[in-house]
């Protein structure tokens, strides 16, 4: 399955009338239902490349981590998502990157990498899945190559309450509240840092632990 090129998407910071429309959408159903609230938006920039890492409870994650901010953010999604009717057309015009897990994710790697080095938001969720007990659970390393090729900041990022709002096996929303924090970005020069003394794990760690942090933050925002 091809991926859109990045001259097809348009500017970097370029939302098309799909993505306003359906981010004005959900700003209702989740700011009504879900009393959704994000903080920490002052740490992402309005323009620039950067590689959003995130921790994973729910199916809704990767659009509570879009929702509040004024520009795209490209995620992966299974391949097979794509083929099913409208849902499949919504993830090709959201920015959305299809990954074959039964295959070498290399096509999707390049994708990333040409869209961060074209000045685009990219977002990932390095656990791989979604947490079964509610922690972080350990980063698995492929963001790594993301990094060395592309040499973007990270924005830390954590959403809190989409487990028990759709959490495994659900197939309703739960109202309860929920809400995304956004940390204080590692700089490439820190990330450079670990880079440059082969501290692969050590930096792997680094990203976790601020990621756990912006957690703390999520969490808090719930009991605001």
């Amino acid at each position: 399955m091809s991926i859109l090129s990045v001259e097809s998407i348009g500017p970097p910071t370029h939302r098309n009338r799909l993505w306003r429309f359906l981010q004005a959408i959900a700003h209702v159903v989740f700011g009504v239902w879900l009393r959704f609230r994000a903080v920490g938006l002052e740490n992402i920039p309005s323009e620039g490349p950067g590689l959003i890492i995130a921790n994973h409870f729910s199916f809704l994650d990767p659009l509570l981590v879009g929702l509040p901010l004024k520009r795209p953010v490209s995620f992966v999604a299974r391949e097979n998502l794509f083929r099913i009717p409208v849902i499949g057309w919504i993830l090709w015009n959201t920015y959305v990157m299809p990954i074959n897990r039964e295959a070498a994710g290399t096509a999707v790697i390049r994708q990333t990498i040409e869209r961060l080095n074209a000045g685009f938001l990219c977002g990932i969720f390095p656990e791989g899945t979604r947490s079964r007990d509610g922690r972080v659970g350990k980063f698995k390393p492929g963001f790594i190559a993301l990094i060395r090729r592309s040499a973007v900041p990270i924005y830390p990022a954590a959403l809190a309450g989409t487990g028990r709002a759709l959490g495994r096996g659900a197939w309703f929303l739960k109202p309860v509240p929920v809400c995304a924090a956004f940390g204080k970005p590692i700089s490439v020069e820190t990330i450079r840092e670990f880079l440059d003394r082969d501290d692969e794990e050590g930096l792997i760690a680094h990203v976790r632990e601020r990621v756990v942090a912006t957690l703390a933050e999520a969490e808090a925002c719930l009991n605001r």
